[in-house]
């Protein structure tokens, strides 16, 4: 797809910069990212398109792109003591535009936005560097805003977690987020600033 292009030189930029992201050479237990529910809606392999690389807004074989705001999520994964991993598989899943999963557990009479992944995923380069593109979270039913994140190595899952929106009102009523700390909501708060294609945020992942 087109955006395999944009996705080297994105990491290869996110490279060129990797001492800035490396993490200090040990961390306590509670520095590393925090864990969270898989949520109802993990899509099996059945249920996913057959498109599921890292550009979810974009789906082969179709003209038109998600609706929704377009955001670039980036970030590196390293283990406790700041090694990068490569090779890890990182994957997310979130809700389109309209508030719907790909999933049919999501029967709720809500169209699905067709042009939406719903589900990707990425490998880590050899700097443990990763990238999406992506909608930025909307509102599902009961829930704030957020992203499902899945990281595994060779097979053997390292985490579950969510990302959230850093100051969304929905926050404070969310009862997954109220549970974490403020360090551990502030690791997994995206901000967003403005990037070469567009909104852009960084969250670095310590398994």
């Amino acid at each position: 797809m087109a955006y395999s292009k944009s996705r080297r030189n994105l990491l290869a930029g996110l490279s060129s910069v990797t001492g800035s992201l490396l993490l200090p050479r040990s961390v306590l237990a509670a520095d590393l990212t925090p864990r969270a529910a898989e949520g109802p809606f993990y899509p099996t392999r059945s249920m996913r398109m057959k498109d599921t690389d890292n550009d979810l807004v974009k789906v082969a074989g179709l003209v038109r792109e998600a609706g929704g705001e377009i955001i670039t999520l980036k970030g590196q994964i390293t283990d406790r003591k700041g090694i990068p991993i490569a090779g890890a598989r990182i994957e997310i899943w979130q809700c389109d535009v309209n508030g719907k999963y790909l999933h049919p557990g999501d029967n709720r009479p809500v169209p699905y936005d067709r042009g939406f992944q719903g589900f990707g995923h990425d490998i880590t380069d050899g700097a443990g560097n990763y990238a999406f593109r992506t909608i930025k979270p909307t509102k599902y039913p009961g829930r704030t805003p957020h992203i499902h994140v899945k990281v595994s190595d060779q097979g053997r899952e390292l985490l579950t977690t969510q990302f959230y929106i850093d100051g969304d009102p929905d926050n404070a009523k969310d009862g997954l987020y109220r549970r974490m700390s403020k360090a551990e909501a502030h690791a997994v708060s995206m901000n967003f600033a403005q990037g070469p294609e567009g909104p852009e945020t960084i969250i670095n992942v310590i398994v």
